[in-house]
């Protein structure tokens, strides 16, 4: 059904991202229209970008993917057009926009034209943006102004090897170049600016992108219905207490056939966000983490269980595009307080009012499970019954309260010797401390066995899938 002509790399790729033969191809005549500068001498076969539409796994997608033959893909005025055209589509269908980026930047023979054009696209973006899912990938060059793009988008990705993104090239930035610190890389965008969700070679990049397509609603309005799953509503989660640290296991024990999708996978590690699936519904799950272990059981990385800047924005951000897109919100909440650091000053409590605001906000099923310590406001900013939380779940071990029972007595008897203290710790964690104190409060719903985590969580998804929940009159936050 496709009606493109050459087999370029831009071709290619469409055609691996979508299912085999249903690619329609809009727009494919178009050229330039410029004459400057030599313009009328060149040949722009499609302006440089390939537009349309097919599906994945039955999905309906809308799709536009940069050919870096025409013009090593600098981006026209007819080029921005077309896939502002593929925007006012995809949000007339309710369908996702998936965008394959590689591109020089700005043609500069089209000047003003081309920065007109390029401005209408973000505003499509920034319309669509909680009423359709945007997902980008960049395998070439996303410099300048492009890189708004995928940062406007909902998920992006990035070929680990050659990709660059970048506002400013890494040479331009005083004091840097690209040996000093290559700030374009998909290493850096995607583990220190938390731009990029996952990186890897370009056929994996294609294959998380359906899967991800396959996880979500294909719009703000799609009814959130039950889809079929082979995986025991009521499987025991054995060992899941193990994974406490490593809260991206537990969240894979717990899920549908342990389907866990990660979201910025290399960005904030001591926060896990993502996808899993619950009697074959999606689940937004926000989790602490304190370890980090490979696929062979490895640690490679050790955080102390405090919330972080960069970690509190990530989670608001996920749950934030949970809540437009109405999909519940899990949380496994294992934290100790606040990161304690001069750095982490400078924009700590600013993150943290964003996850509280984020929390506060989103009216979808919202369930917090208490896996570890719940110590003071850190505790109170993850999903806590205080800000919303439908159904707060604990596990006998947890710790729940304003910090760890030893420095609380220290605190309370500062001129006490050991053995009063000791004494006094012991009464705070059983009077103020335990999930049995919490659950006396109301704070806990219920205290529930690690290994019937699942059956628990997905009981009470069943039960809030009807939720309603209204909220103050306004026209939007401003947190």
């Amino acid at each position: 059904m496709s009606n493109m002509a050459t087999e370029s790399a831009a071709s290619q790729r469409i055609a691996a991202l979508l299912d085999a033969g249903s690619f329609v191809e809009i727009g494919g005549a178009v050229t330039a229209r410029a004459t400057d500068f030599n313009m009328q001498e060149k040949e722009t076969p499609g302006d440089g970008v390939i537009t349309g539409y097919g599906v994945i796994d039955g999905n309906l997608v809308y799709v536009y993917s940069q050919n870096a033959d025409v013009l090593n893909g600098a981006v026209g005025e007819m080029h921005a057009k077309k896939i502002a055209n593929i925007y006012t589509m995809a949000m007339k269908m309710g369908a996702p926009v998936i965008g394959l980026i590689d591109c020089a930047g700005f043609r500069l023979q089209e000047a003003t034209d081309a920065l007109e054009a390029f401005g209408s696209l973000y505003q499509r973006q920034a319309l669509a943006s909680g009423v359709i899912p945007q997902i980008t990938a960049v395998f070439g060059v996303c410099g300048g102004g492009l890189a708004l793009v995928p940062a406007l988008a909902d998920f992006t990705f990035m070929e680990a090897k050659d990709a660059k993104l970048f506002v400013n090239s890494p040479n331009a930035i005083p004091g840097n170049t690209v040996q000093k610190c290559d700030t374009s890389s998909a290493a850096f965008q995607s583990e220190k600016s938390g731009l990029v969700d996952d990186i890897g070679t370009e056929e994996e990049i294609l294959g998380k992108i359906r899967a991800l397509v396959c996880m979500l609603p294909c719009n703000n309005e799609e009814d959130a219905s039950f889809g079929e799953t082979t995986d025991d509503l009521n499987r025991v989660c054995a060992d899941i207490e193990n994974a406490a640290e490593d809260s991206a296991i537990a969240l894979a024990s717990i899920s549908d056939n342990n389907v866990f999708f990660e979201t910025k996978k290399n960005y904030a590690k001591d926060m896990v966000t993502g996808f899993i699936r619950l009697n074959g519904i999606t689940v937004g799950a926000v989790a602490n983490r304190s370890k980090v272990y490979d696929a062979e059981a490895n640690l490679v990385a050790e955080f102390d269980g405090s919330l972080s800047a960069p970690g509190a924005e990530k989670a608001a951000e996920f749950v934030e595009f949970c809540d437009a897109f109405n999909i519940p919100v899990l949380t496994l909440t294992n934290v100790t307080g606040f990161e304690a650091s001069k750095c982490a000053e400078r924009r700590l409590a600013r993150a943290a009012a964003k996850l509280a605001y984020a929390f506060s906000n989103a009216s979808v099923p919202k369930v917090n499970v208490v896996i570890g310590k719940a110590y003071g406001s850190a505790y109170g900013v993850m999903n806590s019954k205080a800000l919303g939380a439908d159904m707060v779940y604990a596990w006998p071990q947890a710790e729940i309260g304003m910090m760890d029972a030893d420095l609380a007595a220290k605190i309370m008897y500062a001129d006490a010797d050991a053995a009063v203290i000791k004494e006094e710790a012991a009464k705070y964690r059983e009077l103020q401390s335990s999930p049995l104190s919490a659950a006396g409060r109301g704070y806990v719903d219920t205290i529930i066995a690690p290994a019937d985590t699942r059956k628990y969580v997905i009981g009470a998804m069943e039960m809030l899938f009807t939720k309603r929940e209204g909220r103050p009159a306004k026209k939007h936050g401003t947190v």
